[in-house]
């Protein structure tokens, strides 16, 4: 007896047409029937939230009946939408989540394989992964993501440079604590620059733990979605993971180690320096930072772009670029992020009379 195949069935298409200008014109009507009911439901989303996504993202219409979904719209749009269902699908039953942010990651997925593989059936694996214990398979949710993890495993020491929310310090930390589980490093060194390290901390209640602590709150709070928090707390007092503002690691050598600067945009030239001559043998290295949003003094060089012009030339650097399109939190957000690229691009924007 042969085993029932739990994959999705493509109940009916439209008829391809041959005429190229055709193709592109005449709408289709994709339908899928999905084996699983329970699955079926976690990959339409909450009140079909995941489908309302899908067919904003994609400009198609869409509409659920039981296990079944239905796709309207232009031939290439609705061949997306249909990869994106059946990937979501493949996901969901391996246990990983079918969140918005989940959904946005397949859609940019799904077209990604679309330009490596045109006209190919697009089930092919393209977006790099992170493995942790805590979180299972963690996947990149965007092409520049995916560029980011492959930097990460190839290169030693890797700059990555883009507007907040594109996942630059959370990516960093899983990759850290992956490097952690499997043996490769022996411990994490995870820091920031406190730019405002001086007179203002000592108003700040508490011992120097207390003082520093808001500023790396961040790096804690992707560690802790990384990791179990018992886990981070014993980490910590053994010296195996180690979060220390930037001005710390003066003077040492840190080999066997997975080290992260986040915020490096807000590091000096010369802090820049003395964190990169760090790196020990063994070691792996990721600086992170926004450089649209700098809060060193005025006149202050920052040591991120000052870093990347200085190395560019060296081989077995890694940098990838993060923009606007990579936003990975609300949509808002994305969105806010492309406006002040625009006004940084077009001059001040002209105030309302």
């Amino acid at each position: 007896m042969k085993p029932q195949d739990s994959s999705p069935t493509r109940i009916a298409a439209a008829p391809v047409v041959s005429n190229p200008t055709l193709r592109e014109s005449k709408p289709a009507e994709i339908a899928i029937a999905f084996p699983d009911n329970a699955t079926a439901s976690v990959v339409f989303g909450h009140y079909d939230q995941n489908i309302a996504r899908i067919e904003r993202s994609l400009g198609v219409s869409a509409y659920a009946n039981g296990n079944q979904v239905v796709i309207k719209g232009p031939r290439e749009a609705s061949e997306q939408a249909r990869r994106v269902f059946e990937m979501l699908y493949e996901r969901v039953k391996l246990g990983q989540p079918a969140s918005e942010g989940d959904v946005e990651g397949v859609i940019a997925e799904s077209a990604y394989q679309g330009l490596l593989f045109p006209g190919d059936d697009a089930s092919k694996e393209s977006f790099g992964i992170v493995k942790t214990r805590k979180r299972g398979v963690v996947r990149a949710r965007s092409a520049a993501q995916d560029h980011y993890l492959a930097a990460l495993r190839k290169h030693e020491l890797v700059f990555a440079e883009g507007p907040a929310g594109t996942g630059k310090t959370w990516l960093a930390v899983g990759h850290a604590v992956s490097l952690l589980e499997q043996g490769l490093v022996e411990r994490l060194v995870l820091s920031r620059p406190a730019v405002e390290a001086g007179e203002r901390l000592g108003f700040l209640p508490g011992d120097m733990r207390d003082k520093v602590d808001p500023y790396l709150r961040p790096i804690y709070d992707a560690l802790y979605d990384f990791m179990d928090g018992r886990m981070v707390e014993r980490g910590i007092q053994t010296g195996m993971i180690e979060i220390a503002p930037l001005a710390f690691m003066r003077g040492r050598t840190l080999s066997k180690a997975a080290i992260l600067l986040d915020e490096a945009q807000n590091a000096t030239a010369m802090q820049m320096k003395m964190f990169l001559t760090r790196l020990g043998e063994g070691s792996r290295m990721m600086v992170n930072g926004d450089p649209t949003q700098t809060d060193l003094a005025p006149g202050q060089k920052s040591g991120l772009g000052d870093a990347i012009g200085l190395l560019k030339a060296i081989p077995h650097i890694g940098h990838v670029r993060f923009t606007h399109v990579d936003v990975v939190r609300h949509d808002l957000v994305r969105q806010i992020v492309e406006a002040y690229e625009r006004v940084g691009r077009e001059g001040q924007p002209t105030l309302a009379k």
